[in-house]
């Protein structure tokens, strides 16, 4: 804000060029009078006269923002050598000499040509002389002067910023202070009272203050709370002249903000709320949401909620949503409505972080009553066990009842239920139930080596909602019956040599057997009855669950029994008892001296001398000399040559060939393999020949693949026709072969097999009409004397 006055500008201009130009003129005429220096020069030793320098100034001063109408009169030049002839001018160099500062050359007086601003530059330094117009000689050295600019109020306050923001916690005592305010005047501080800032507040009273030499902002009222108002608007003036009338003034804004602090406890807005739940909800359902406001903000607002007591704790619970600061309840555990009905809880919301300088406002937490009711449906029948083991022998006669599951309709109706066995378990129907009391029985025999476990299905279903219906598993654990003799665990055959010795261990028997009993398994060996004390061989129990072989006597022949069948008897020791034979072969074997078997065959007697060493290695020498005599022979006739087809071409006669058989045609599968032809990809990949080397090397072509069932004639003319566009193919001492023969040929039959039958001669006179090609044929039979030659 700025504030003029025509009246005191005018006054101060007055005041200032009283006081400050007329006294300078005065002071300048101290120095009007001359005086002369003498010197002696040391060059020519003339005495040399120096006149004083009688300039008459010494420091101007000049208000700035002067607004008259004629150019401000700054001051004189005049020296004691001017006459008031004109013949001296006066010259003014320095800053803003010509164009800000103006002297008259003839008279000596400055003006100032424009309005000076002293906050743009307060000080200005210049220099005169004068000199004489008819020589140009100076008739004064060069001098320097000041001018100095004096300072009026023409600056207002200007504040650091256009608009401050700040903020202060709620509920602060007075005298807190919130943010400090700083203007700046440009005016001198150093002259008069044109810089000197008070600070005032203009609006935001009662509830906020300023310090007018600081500027600092202060709260003024106690207890102020950011939920009544939240946003304050301070407006504070700085004004100069010390803020007295006159002076110049600006202004700025500041923003203040009440920050939130924890001084308000939660409250629920009713006390009492009422959800309900369908008695299936599973656990985790979600039946509702409570809030207690919090007018306060942040982490001030945090609230945590909980269960305090009521008689449902342990059935429901409640967690905090963290984001909208929401009580959700949940259901924890399975509710049934035949058992209880309503539920009663009293719920607390607590802040989570509370300032303990409100503590004394009262307990920052609430109550409210929560009223849960479980509403009924119809629920499917409930088993009296989560599942059922049953345990029965192996040896249940078929019909017997096993045991029984029960279960009944929770709802408050009771409705009948029905049994039955899901045959997805049980695909063998070994099991049935009973529909009306859930009583199990056997349908089929049971074994329980081939199934220890069944495990099965019960389904019971509501007989008026066939709907509900629920499912238990039944493990069905078969007892084991001693209904299995044990038996050799394997195939045993052993032997005895024939100088085995009396006492002499010849083998170890040991047994199983498929029941188990609870004690565990205990075996008993015995000989059969017939052979209790037999004479050649018996039987020791070794106590674990194996029994020994011993000889009883003393060597054996093979001459005489060259195998021994020892029947042996094994017991177990469960109820009933259980037992079977089992048959140990014994072979009598000749043996070495350290008992290691050489020959258990009865042939061998026959021939007890045996062949000697020589006799193997001739028979050896023979095998070896057949083999080498065969391997030459192959040798040599693989070498051997082939006598040429045609030993001489004008010999016509040998160029007859004649085989005797005939092929079977398309139908003879055993001649060929049609296969072959129908596969392309089978056939071999073209090679060059050996034999002869290529004038130009060409390109393997590979032929399209044909479809799987193409006609054997289309699959040969593409074979032609490819052979016939093929640069590298035959005819190079090459032959083609095909298995088709074709439908009809013009030329018949070129067969002489049938001419035996005719009476006259053939006419092969035709054979000169096909060409070239059958030029040959035509002579050997076109001729008339050709049978004759």
């Amino acid at each position: 804000m700025r504030t003029y006055s025509f009246l005191t500008v005018f006054l101060w201009t007055c005041i200032f060029h009283m006081i400050h130009v007329m006294p300078s003129q005065k002071r300048t005429n101290k120095h009007s009078s001359s005086g002369r220096l003498t010197e002696l020069s040391e060059n020519d030793g003339k005495t040399l006269h120096r006149t004083k320098r009688g300039w008459m100034w010494n420091q101007f001063f000049l208000l700035e923002e002067y607004t008259g109408p004629d150019t401000q009169y700054v001051g004189k030049l005049h020296t004691d050598q001017d006459k008031g002839d004109g013949n001296l001018k006066y010259i003014l160099t320095g800053d803003g000499a010509g164009s800000l500062f103006i002297i008259d050359e003839n008279t000596g007086d400055i003006h100032a040509a424009k309005k000076l601003d002293r906050e743009e530059k307060s000080l200005y330094v210049l220099r005169a002389k004068a000199i004489d117009r008819k020589t140009g000689r100076q008739v004064e050295p060069e001098s320097e002067f000041i001018i100095k600019i004096h300072d009026i109020n023409d600056n207002e306050p200007k504040f650091t910023k256009d608009i401050y923001t700040a903020s202060i916690p709620e509920m602060s005592r007075v005298g807190t202070s919130v943010i400090q305010v700083t203007a700046t005047d440009a005016d001198d501080a150093n002259y008069g009272n044109s810089a000197k800032v008070v600070y005032s507040i203009l609006q935001g009273q009662p509830y906020f203050s300023v310090d007018p030499e600081t500027g600092v902002i202060k709260t003024a009222l106690p207890d102020m709370s950011r939920e009544n108002r939240e946003q304050y608007q301070v407006v504070i003036q700085a004004k100069d002249m010390g803020g007295q009338m006159g002076g110049l003034s600006g202004t700025t804004t500041v923003n203040i903000t009440l920050t939130d602090v924890n001084d308000n406890p939660p409250r629920f807005p009713q006390s009492t709320y009422q959800f309900s739940s369908p008695e299936s909800a599973p656990p985790g359902t979600r039946l509702g949401r409570i809030k207690a406001n919090d007018p306060d903000v942040g982490e001030n607002a945090e609230i945590e909620y909980s269960i305090s007591s009521g008689d449902g704790s342990d059935m429901f619970d409640i967690v905090t949503d963290k984001d909208t600061q929401e009580g959700i309840i949940i259901v924890k555990k399975q509710l049934d409505f035949e058992s209880k009905m309503l539920y009663t809880l009293r719920v607390e919301a607590t802040n989570m972080h509370p300032d303990p300088r409100f503590l004394q406002l009262g307990p920052f937490k609430d109550t409210a009553l929560l009223k849960i009711s479980v509403e009924d449906i119809d629920e499917p029948p409930v088993f009296s066990r989560p599942w059922y083991l049953i345990e029965v022998d192996e040896d249940v006669k078929e019909g017997s009842i096993i045991g029984q599951v029960v279960a009944q309709d929770p709802d408050r109706t009771k409705n009948a239920i029905k049994y039955s066995v899901d045959r997805h378990t049980d695909l063998d129907r070994v099991f049935n139930i009973y529909s009306g009391n859930g009583s199990l029985f056997i349908s089929k025999p049971l074994d329980r080596e081939e199934t220890p476990w069944h495990n099965i299905t019960i389904i019971a279903t509501e007989i008026n909602n066939p709907k509900q219906s629920s499912q238990i598993p039944v493990f069905i654990r078969i007892l084991d019956i001693n209904d299995h003799a044990p038996e050799f665990s394997k195939y045993y055959e052993t032997f005895v040599c024939e100088n085995a010795k009396a006492g002499q261990l010849i083998q170890t028997v040991s047994a199983v057997d498929k029941d188990e009993p609870p004690r565990g398994h205990r075996f008993f060996f015995e000989l059969v009855p017939e052979f209790a004390v037999h004479p050649n061989f018996s039987i020791v129990d070794n106590k674990d669950n194996t029994a020994g072989i011993m000889t009883r006597r003393n060597g054996y022949s093979r001459s005489k029994i060259s195998t021994y069948l020892l029947p042996i008897i094994i017991f177990d020791n469960d109820y009933p008892i259980q037992s079977s034979t089992g048959t140990l072969t014994i072979r009598v074997c000749a043996c070495d001296s350290w008992g290691n078997m050489q020959s258990c065959n009865a042939e061998a007697l026959l021939f007890p001398a045996g062949l000697s060493t020589g006799a193997l290695v001739a028979i050896l020498l023979c095998i070896i000399i057949l083999l080498v005599l065969v391997v030459l022979f192959t040798a040599l006739k693989r070498q051997r040559k082939k006598e040429p087809l045609i030993i001489s071409k004008d010999d016509v006669r040998d160029n007859i060939v004649t085989y005797n058989d005939e092929g079977g045609g398309e139908e003879d599968t055993q001649a060929f393999d049609i296969g072959t032809l129908r596969n392309p990809e089978a056939r071999e990949e073209s090679k060059m020949r050996r034999d002869v080397i290529p004038e130009t090397i060409f390109q393997i072509r590979r032929t399209a693949p044909l479809w799987e069932n193409i006609d054997v004639q289309d699959f040969i003319h593409r074979r032609l026709k490819e052979n016939d566009l093929d640069p590298a193919a035959p005819p190079y001492d090459s032959l083609a072969t095909y298995a088709y023969e074709g439908n009809d040929s013009i030329a018949n039959s070129l067969s002489s097999l049938e001419s035996l039958t005719t009476d006259g001669n053939q006419d092969y006179d035709y054979l000169s009409d096909w060409g070239p090609r059958f030029k040959k044929l035509a002579d050997m039979y076109g001729g008339e004397d050709s049978d004759r030659d």
